[in-house]
């Protein structure tokens, strides 16, 4: 079997301006974050994003690499909504395709399940056929003829996924209390890339959690990185909570972009490589 294990800046390098992306997690919880700030040091543009949203949606926002998101909410968990989501959608900045959680599940699933839509009630008697008028409905072919919302596959280029820990050959474990959804995301894209805080031998797995964590299959995994702290500052259980005052410094800054804050904040943490970033972690943590 072969070893997966590639650097983070090379499988960043393997995205194009443009691209569709995927980031696993769910709000503020075990959200590929080293990835997401390697994107922001990058060239790349135009990207349709397509995330349970927290800070990685709000990040890729503010450095403007972002065309559309794709979301069923955005939101920092313990703060309601992530103030630069906020600012650009309310600005008209990116677009939007925001639709129910269970419709964006099945989004997913579609288009891992390589079929075009699933169908659903959900959506149906509510706003988002108002605001996605590009959905559509189909009647059931059989004879209860249902209206039904025909939820398109949510076809992903490529998609980022961080695990607790990981073997060589790209077999994800989530030792957290939920999965969330990160298989899904994996199975919906063409490159499946898999972030994890630690990087074990192969077979040495079931030494680190129950074999019921091991959710994450190497047949939809591309290439594995070991990133320590690679979540930050979302949590990743059990290894660390979310890092709350880091966030509320983080929101604070977001809420002033043409003052001194947000630039600053930026200088220090987003405008470092990851070794950088986690050493000023270290550094304010210790104050």
């Amino acid at each position: 079997m072969t070893d997966k294990r590639a650097a983070l800046d090379d499988v960043v390098a393997e995205l194009r301006d443009g691209m569709t992306i995927g980031f696993g997690g769910w709000g503020s919880r075990r959200k590929p974050m080293a990835v997401v700030r390697a994107i922001l040091r990058s060239s790349l543009r135009d990207l349709t994003v397509v995330s349970y949203g927290g800070p990685d949606v709000g990040l890729l926002c503010a450095a403007g690499k972002v065309r559309k998101a794709v979301f069923g909410f955005v939101t920092l968990d313990s703060i309601a909504l992530d103030p630069h989501f906020r600012r650009a959608r309310q600005g008209g900045e990116i677009e939007a395709m925001e639709v129910d959680e269970g419709m964006f599940y099945l989004g997913l699933l579609a288009a891992a399940q390589r079929v075009p839509f699933l169908p659903t009630r959900a959506g149906l008697g509510s706003d988002v056929m108002r605001v996605n008028p590009g959905l559509r409905t189909i009647l059931s072919p059989y004879e209860d003829g249902e209206e039904l919302v025909a939820m398109p596959a949510l076809r992903l280029d490529a998609a980022f996924v961080h695990c607790n820990r990981a073997d060589v050959h790209g077999n994800g474990q989530l030792l957290g209390p939920d999965p969330f959804f990160d298989d899904l995301f994996l199975g919906a894209a063409e490159r499946r890339f898999v972030t994890a805080e630690r990087v074990v031998d192969a077979g040495a797995l079931p030494g680190e959690g129950p074999m019921q964590a091991i959710t994450i299959t190497r047949l939809l995994t591309d290439a594995v990185v070991e990133a320590p702290g690679g979540a930050h500052f979302t949590s990743c259980e059990p290894d660390y909570p979310r890092d709350e005052a880091f966030q509320s410094a983080y929101a604070k800054a977001s809420a002033d972009v043409e003052g001194d804050a947000w630039p600053a904040f930026r200088s220090r943490y987003l405008e470092v490589d990851e070794t950088g970033y986690q050493a000023a972690v270290r550094e304010e943590a210790g104050r």
